[in-house]
């Protein structure tokens, strides 16, 4: 038996990577999907990230490190494509000589959404890869969004459209339902039943409460949900040790993406990919960057403490870095997979 029906992760994921060339109507293409999201961010260059979807249109951005609203750039993604994406003439994400990564997400499905007290304006889901983009207006008071996926999301994510919210996040492996982080923070999760009504999402709906960071009266919000997918997506916990031989996390595939952000203590978000990674064609995955600022990547080798491997059914911490190895502490995560550890030909894959 197949251990997932996704057998190619990048139908519905993948990561690029390029060097700028200052050029005009730039197109990327062998992304395996026409993205619905496209997360942007400079390795070489300290400049903000940038989330663009279809649900909000290519051309409107929003910076995950910073607390501004949404604005627009009509020469920055001029289109999702059939199998990737045009950037414009935009120095932005394509200078000369620098680098970038691009992270992309298929959803598709924009019709047939019914359910929930708030009617999002524009939806765009994926019930394969449970992964879905939802705008909706403000009323400021305890609500009901449907999402469509089928299962409960593990991960919400939600930003108001107008400058001065942050990006408030509500994950199933916090505290309770009524705690939440702040991807624009290195803040601890914290108590703020407000945001999401202190409830956690069920299979037909996420909830909103009576915060202004998400559900602010007469106000544009945009939500990005994840849920699990055996073999593909995993959201979950570990308990770091604070040494080199660190936790291991099964995931049932090998990853290539991961976000973490230790829940207890006051540090930065991580994301790795298997892109950015060492050489040699080991298993350590060498640079990270922070979701939470703008810093360039960081390499992440045993002087720093904040290295992890990749394996074929998971991945472990090599580092002693309390970002991703706390002691004791918890540290919650968002994994999407390479490829399957066992694909529907039955034939397991290898960590490189």
């Amino acid at each position: 038996m197949a251990y997932t029906t996704i057998d190619k992760p990048t139908l519905h994921f993948n990561t690029k990577l390029w060097t700028g060339n200052s050029t005009t109507d730039r197109a990327f293409t062998g992304i395996g999907h026409q993205p619905d999201m496209l997360w942007v961010k400079g390795r070489n260059e300290g400049t903000d990230h940038e989330i663009n979807d279809a649900v909000r249109g290519s051309t409107n951005y929003i910076r995950p490190n910073i607390t501004n609203g949404e604005g627009t750039e009509a020469e920055s993604v001029k289109s999702f494509d059939t199998d990737g994406y045009t950037l414009g003439n935009a120095n932005y994400w394509n200078w000369t000589a620098k680098t970038f990564v691009g992270w992309s997400w298929k959803a598709g499905t924009t019709t047939g959404l019914s359910g929930g007290t708030i009617t999002p304006s524009a939806y765009s889901i994926n019930t394969t890869s449970c992964f879905g983009i939802y705008k909706w207006t403000g009323t400021n008071a305890n609500a009901t969004i449907s999402h469509g996926l089928g299962v409960a999301p593990k991960l919400v994510i939600i930003k108001r459209l107008t400058d001065g919210a942050g990006w408030m996040v509500q994950h199933d492996g916090l505290t309770s339902a009524s705690y939440i982080l702040k991807m624009n923070e290195t803040a601890a999760q914290s108590s703020d039943a407000g945001n999401f009504n202190g409830t956690a999402p069920d299979a037909n709906v996420f909830h909103v409460g009576t915060s202004n960071n998400t559900n602010q009266n007469t106000v544009a919000h945009v939500a990005y949900c994840f849920a699990d997918v055996k073999g593909y997506q995993k959201l979950g916990t570990y308990e770091g040790n604070g040494n080199a031989n660190g936790s291991f996390i099964y995931t049932g595939f090998k990853p290539a993406f991961v976000m973490i952000k230790n829940a207890d203590a006051i540090e930065a978000w991580n994301i790795w990919d298997n892109r950015r990674s060492a050489s040699g064609g080991n298993n350590e995955v060498g640079y990270c960057l922070l979701p939470n600022s703008a810093v360039v990547e960081q390499a992440h080798t045993a002087s720093t403490g904040k290295q992890i491997d990749i394996y074929s059914n998971g991945f472990k911490m090599r580092g002693s870095g309390t970002e991703h190895n706390g002691n004791n502490n918890t540290h919650i995560y968002l994994a999407i997979a390479e490829e399957p550890l066992v694909a529907s030909n039955g034939i397991p894959c290898t960590a490189r």
